[in-house]
């Protein structure tokens, strides 16, 4: 029994997708909603990032080719976390100016998109498509330097959006 090859349950590949699944339905349910946005946070979650990408970064350092592809993800997360920030409702109450957002359908289906994207990916050598290897290692690189981008520009694109309406409305 030993030499014999296990052969997992293929149900068990399905606990991933089902626990995906009921996240994105508990975001779902808070897109509808609005949440006081206090901006004087929003570096918190850019700075733990940065200090666990580095931590990453420093612990094993990825070779050449996969730093270059991971400053190319960064770049390209900087630039779809701004899209993904001017995609955030933020509203500012003209009498009291408390900030306050409530995520768009634009910005779930964004998120929804970039995971069946990482997924699809993730599961090309699995699925048998010629020619595609991929670097765990690296992949995991290349993906935290992109979430790194996305997340700090979102916030920063958040950040300097509502600032503007607060001034607006304080001029009015």
């Amino acid at each position: 029994m030993q030499g014999q090859p296990v052969h997992p349950n293929p149900l068990f590949n399905l606990i991933p997708i089902a626990i995906i699944l009921v996240v994105l339905a508990l975001r779902f349910r808070r897109l509808t909603r609005e949440r006081p946005l206090k901006i004087e946070w929003l570096w918190v979650v850019p700075a733990l990032y940065i200090v666990i990408a580095g931590v990453t970064f420093w612990n094993l350092p990825p070779s050449p080719t996969t730093l270059a592809v991971a400053f190319a993800a960064l770049l390209a997360g900087a630039a779809l976390g701004w899209q993904r920030g001017r995609m955030m409702h933020i509203k500012v109450d003209p009498e009291t100016h408390e900030i306050s957002q409530k995520g768009s359908v634009a910005a779930m289906a964004f998120i929804i998109v970039l995971v069946l994207i990482r997924t699809g990916a993730r599961n090309a050598e699995a699925l048998g498509l010629p020619g595609i290897h991929f670097d765990v290692m690296a992949m995991t690189d290349v993906l935290i330097a992109f979430a790194l981008g996305m997340l700090t520009m979102q916030r920063v694109e958040m950040f300097l959006r509502a600032r503007r309406l607060l001034e607006e409305a304080r001029a009015a």
